[in-house]
Order: C-alpha cells, then structure tokens, then sequence
C-alpha cells in the first residue's frame, strides 16, 4: 500500500451562498453540538496548513477568491495561492466543502493514499457521483488553471486531471444542502 505523502495542505471551501438555507452562513451551522467549519478543520487535522476560503472567520486563516463569490473552481484556486511553506505550495493539497461534516482524518487519509500515481482522487458516494472532497497534486492542479475561474464549475476545472475514485463509507459523503439534510443527517443512526 502506498505511503502518505510527508506533507500536504487543505483548502476548506466556506463562500457558497447558502441559498438553499435561507441565506444561512453554513460555516456556523451546528451540527451534533459543533460548527460544520469545526468539523472540517477536524478532518484536516492532519494538514500541516489550513486555509479557509470564505468570509474571514476568528481563529483561522482565511482568504477570499477575487471577486468574492467567484465559485467554488476560484475559491479551490485562491486556497491553492495562500498554501505555502516559506514560499513554496505543498506536493499535495486537500480541498474540502464545508458542508460535508462526515468527513473524517480517515477520509482524508484513504483519498491520499488512493491519488498515489494518479493526479489526484476524489470522495464518490454510492452511486459514483464526485463530491467536492478531493486530494491533488498541487502541480497537475497548476497545469490546468485558468486564466480566470470565475464561475467555472468545480469539477469543470479538474476534468483534464486522472482522479481516482474512494468510494465513501457510512455517511462520510454527505452534504448538507438543506435545513431538511442537517436534520436528516443527525439521526443518532447515520454515521
């Protein structure tokens, strides 16, 4: 089995507009007695940097895609530019939407060890669908930028990259779109 790679970022993605949530900021969301950023930051833990893409929030590094509200390809972007070690992008980055709060350490784990020998790899639910919870390598992700990602559809911008699929486990896939997803989701009996 492949080693983890030494050292790799994360880029937690916050700027969505919660449309479908009233408006909702959904980085502050509760879900099972935390924030839903908390529970990103949690499943980055293992990152040796993390920067949030959204509005600035108390505690943690926070940058914006020019302009705000650009989408979650600029916002992946924008994450991807504040990663640095003395100057220098990690080999490998974690992007993560912050509404996926089943994501775990673990999770981001098995994407990195899965994007060995490939350009990266990418969290699918049952059904195969990609969600927005994806390990790259930093430099494939550099050969496809865009001028201008304003707008430009996530997976629009990583459909020249080989990503291989980890199929989720349990609930880990997840994403809280509605008041109904976060209430479906904190049933005690989905982990």
């Amino acid at each position: 089995m492949p080693a983890l790679p030494p050292t790799f970022g994360a880029v937690v993605l916050t700027g969505g507009t919660g449309v479908r949530m009233g408006g909702a900021d959904k980085a502050a969301v509760a879900f099972r007695g935390r924030t839903l950023l908390d529970h990103a930051l949690a499943a980055t833990v293992e990152a040796n940097e993390v920067v949030v893409v959204g509005p600035p929030t108390a505690g943690v590094r926070t940058v914006r895609e020019e302009p705000a509200g650009g989408g979650p390809a600029a916002g992946l972007l924008a994450g991807r530019d504040a990663l640095s070690s003395e100057g220098v992008a990690p080999e490998w980055l974690v992007a993560l939407a912050v509404d996926m709060p089943m994501v775990t350490p673990a999770t981001v784990r098995r994407l990195l060890v899965a994007a060995d020998g490939h350009d990266g790899a990418v969290l699918v639910d049952a059904e195969g669908h990609r969600q927005l919870c994806v390990a790259l390598r930093t430099s494939r992700l550099d050969d496809v930028r865009p001028a201008d990602a304003r707008g430009l559809g996530f997976f629009r911008l990583l459909a020249g990259l080989d990503l291989a699929p980890v199929v989720a486990q349990g609930a880990e896939a997840s994403d809280l779109d509605t008041w109904a997803d976060v209430e479906a989701l904190e049933s005690p009996d989905r982990t």
